[in-house]
C-alpha cells in the first residue's frame, strides 16, 4: 500500500481538527490530547460502532466506486506522464438489495490513515455503515434520474455528507460525490492512499471546479451507455444509460460549497446549485442566473463579505436559510457523529456543543434531509411543496434570511 503525501503550519492544525471531528468526534476542542488519553485509560467504555441515521425515502440505495483519469490535466506530483486521478461515488435508488453488503462511510485503509492523522488508536472496524449497498441494481422508470455532484471541504472525503447524500438518493436521484485527491483522504482500487497535500499542489475552490466539471464529462458518458471507470471495472445493472443530463444540480460543503458557484458560473450543464455553509472566497465577481440556494450557519452574510457580495449575484430563483445554533460542522455527518463519540470519550455536553453547535442533533439531520431535497424538487423535478415558501411550523429553528 502506498500513501501519497503531497499544507502550511494552519492547514495541518484545520486538517487535523476536521478529521477527529468527522471520525471520532473530538474536532475542534482544544484537548485533543486529552481525548486521546481517553481512549487509552482503563476506565473509558468500550466504543461502539457508529451510526448513521437512515434514509427516508421510499427506495433502497445502493452504490458503487468510480475510479476517473482526466487525461486533459497531466498531474506532475504523480510522476511523470501521469494525469489527474478522482475516486468518486454513484448513489441512486436502487431495485433490490437482498443480500448485499452495506458499504462502509470510508474504506478502512483510507479511514486508518485519517485516524492516524490525528493520533487517535480507534479500530477503523468502528468506523459508521451507510444505508448504500453494493452494486444494488438500479431502480428505474421511465424516466432518467436527476443527476446531483457533490463536492465536499477542506482536507476531508467524498463521504462527509452522506446523511443528506443517501436521503437524496433514496427519493430518486442519482447522486455523484468526489474525492479531491490531495485535499481528501481517498483509496484507489490498487491500493495507493493520497491525503491532504503537505507540500505542493494546494488545492483551491477552482481547481475543486474543474474536478466537478470532469465529473459532469463522467456523467455525461454514463447517460449514453459509457463505462467512465479507468479500470473498466463492472457498473451496476440500469446504470447505464439511466441519468437524466436535462436534470442535473450541485452542492458543497465549505470550500465545496464555493466549488458550486464556480462550476454553475462556468458550467451551464448545472441547473441549480446548494452551497452548505460555503466562504465565497475568492469574491465572485460574476452573476449567475440560475436557482441557487445557501444554507449559512457560520460564513454568514452579516460575517463574510465575501458571501454578502455572492448574494448580490444572484440573479435567479435564491434563498438563504440559517438553523438557529448551527455552526460550520451542523450541515453534515457530524451532526451525529460527533455526539456519539464524545460520549464513548466521556466529552461533555458543551464540549459537544462547542463543536456542532446548540441545534439538537436529531433536528440538525432532519433540516439537512428535508430543505437540499425540497431545493433540487423544485428545481429540477417542478415539484413545488410549501417547504420553502417560508418558515415552518415543522421546522421552527430554520429562519428565511431576507
Amino acid at each position: 500500500m502506498t500513501t501519497t503525501t503531497p499544507v502550511t503550519t494552519t492547514a495541518v492544525t484545520r486538517r487535523h481538527l476536521l478529521a477527529a471531528a468527522l471520525v471520532t468526534g473530538v474536532g475542534a476542542v482544544a484537548p485533543i490530547g486529552a481525548a486521546g488519553r481517553a481512549w487509552a485509560a482503563p476506565a473509558a467504555p468500550a466504543p461502539s460502532r457508529l451510526t448513521l441515521p437512515s434514509p427516508t425515502g421510499p427506495h433502497p440505495v445502493g452504490t458503487v466506486p468510480l475510479h476517473l483519469v482526466d487525461t486533459s490535466r497531466p498531474d506532475p506530483a504523480a510522476g511523470p506522464g501521469r494525469h489527474r486521478e478522482l475516486m468518486a461515488g454513484v448513489w441512486y435508488p436502487a431495485r433490490r438489495t437482498d443480500g448485499l453488503p452495506r458499504v462502509p462511510w470510508m474504506t478502512q485503509n483510507a479511514l486508518r490513515a485519517f485516524l492516524a492523522d490525528v493520533g487517535f488508536p480507534l479500530d477503523p472496524a468502528l468506523g459508521p455503515l451507510t444505508a448504500a449497498h453494493a452494486g444494488a441494481p438500479v431502480h428505474r422508470t421511465g424516466r432518467g434520474l436527476p443527476v446531483l455532484v457533490y463536492s465536499h471541504g477542506a482536507s476531508s472525503h467524498r463521504g462527509d455528507h452522506t446523511i443528506m447524500v443517501q436521503e437524496l438518493a433514496s427519493h430518486g436521484y442519482a447522486v455523484v460525490t468526489v474525492d479531491h485527491t490531495y485535499d481528501a483522504f481517498s483509496e484507489f482500487p490498487d491500493g495507493r492512499l493520497t491525503v491532504p497535500a503537505e507540500v505542493p499542489p494546494f488545492l483551491g475552490p477552482g481547481d475543486f471546479a474543474t474536478d466537478l466539471r470532469f465529473v459532469l464529462d463522467a456523467v455525461e458518458a454514463l447517460a449514453a451507455g459509457h463505462n467512465p471507470d479507468a479500470d473498466g471495472r463492472p457498473l451496476p445493472q440500469g446504470l447505464l444509460g439511466a441519468l437524466d443530463l436535462g436534470r442535473v444540480g450541485a452542492f458543497g460543503w465549505s470550500k465545496g460549497g464555493t466549488a458550486t458557484a464556480l462550476t454553475m458560473l462556468a458550467d451551464r450543464r448545472i441547473g441549480a446549485g446548494l452551497s452548505i455553509d460555503g466562504p465565497m472566497q475568492p469574491t465572485v465577481t460574476t452573476d449567475l442566473d440560475r436557482p441557487f440556494m445557501m444554507m449559512t450557519a457560520s460564513f454568514t452574510r452579516a460575517a463574510m463579505p465575501d458571501v454578502a457580495k455572492f448574494w448580490t449575484h444572484l440573479r435567479g430563483w435564491r434563498l438563504n436559510i440559517q438553523a438557529d445554533g448551527a455552526v460550520h460542522k451542523t450541515y453534515g455527518d457530524n451532526a451525529t457523529l460527533i455526539p456519539q463519540a464524545g460520549r464513548a470519550l466521556g466529552m461533555t455536553d458543551q464540549q459537544i456543543q462547542d463543536m456542532i453547535g446548540t441545534l439538537d442533533p436529531a433536528r440538525a439531520v432532519r433540516i439537512q434531509q428535508a430543505y437540499p431535497l425540497a431545493f433540487f424538487d423544485l428545481h429540477l423535478r417542478h415539484r413545488r411543496g410549501k417547504l420553502l415558501d417560508g418558515p415552518s411550523a415543522a421546522f421552527p429553528e430554520v429562519e428565511f434570511l431576507p
